[in-house]
């Protein structure tokens, strides 16, 4: 979705404040075939997630992630559908996840017992969290990924038809 959008200033792509802006967004660029998805964090992963993304040089300007991370602003998850934890680091600018590079999953699992269901995400909070520690503590993956964080993935319920309102 961030692709589709146009960029600030700076060239950062914004995160959307709610799935209704992205949805609106995704309508306005003729992609509604595109799938919206809320991404959380764990509060206790929110600090090492800001000193990664201020090393990397994205601006903490009011409306930004870093920013709305900092503010400690409520996941929007009330409604939504969880689909799961996908495992992410933060690396000068963009997201890496653990199935886009070769070998973490296999090395997760072989480490962890931990593996991501047929979508790739992983079910169980728990698991997420102890994959991710895994690791950060073991150093692989992009060699510029300090700290691999739990993301769960929501996506918003589908809206009842003007019928049914």
């Amino acid at each position: 979705m961030v692709d589709l959008v146009p960029v600030d200033a700076d060239g950062w792509d914004d995160w959307f404040a709610s799935p209704q802006e992205a949805e609106i967004a995704r309508d306005q660029a003729g992609r509604s075939g595109l799938q919206v998805l809320g991404v959380g964090f764990a509060a206790a992963d929110v600090p090492g997630l800001l000193v990664d993304m201020a090393d990397g040089g994205w601006d903490a300007s009011a409306g930004s992630l870093p920013e709305r991370l900092n503010r400690r602003e409520k996941f929007p998850g009330s409604g939504e559908r969880q689909l799961g934890f996908e495992l992410v680091g933060f690396d000068s600018g963009s997201w890496h996840t653990w199935t886009c590079i070769g070998g973490l999953v296999t090395d997760v699992y072989q480490a962890t017992g931990v593996q991501p269901d047929p979508h790739g995400l992983i079910q169980n909070e728990q698991d997420a969290r102890r994959a991710a520690q895994w690791l950060t503590d073991s150093g692989l993956g992009d060699p510029k990924v300090f700290l691999w964080a739990a993301a769960l993935l929501t996506e918003p319920r589908e809206r009842p038809s003007e019928l049914e309102q």
